[in-house]
């Protein structure tokens, strides 16, 4: 898993969603994260300092997995450019369109008849 500043990665999840356009899919996750180890957060905790938190965003669409930390402050420009991101690539959730079934085999029917 590669670790990225916040705009290459929303570059490289936007290259993710072009890629799985067809087929596929785009996993992201947010998890809140102290990027210590339990051992470091256990020795803060005793001595009395505050753990800083950060938001850990992660992304995979199964061939390749990217990650980003974000601190408080860059959490709400990049919740604003994610949701463009996500707007612009809104497409390929749409239904395509399929045959009803039911309406065919009555079209098929009536010209058998």
């Amino acid at each position: 898993m590669v670790l990225l500043q916040p705009d290459p990665f929303l570059n490289e999840l936007t290259s993710m969603f072009e890629q799985t356009k067809e087929k596929g899919s785009v996993w992201v996750t947010f998890k809140r994260s102290s990027m210590k180890s339990n051992a470091k957060k256990n020795k803060m905790e005793t001595a009395g300092e505050d753990i800083e938190y950060k938001c850990l965003v992660r992304a995979t669409d199964s061939k390749k997995s990217i990650s980003t930390a974000l601190s408080v402050k860059d959490y709400q420009r990049f919740q604003a450019s994610y949701a463009t991101v996500l707007k612009a690539h809104m497409s390929s959730l749409k239904k395509r369109e399929r045959k009803d079934r039911k309406k065919s085999t009555e079209v098929d029917k009536k010209q058998g008849e």
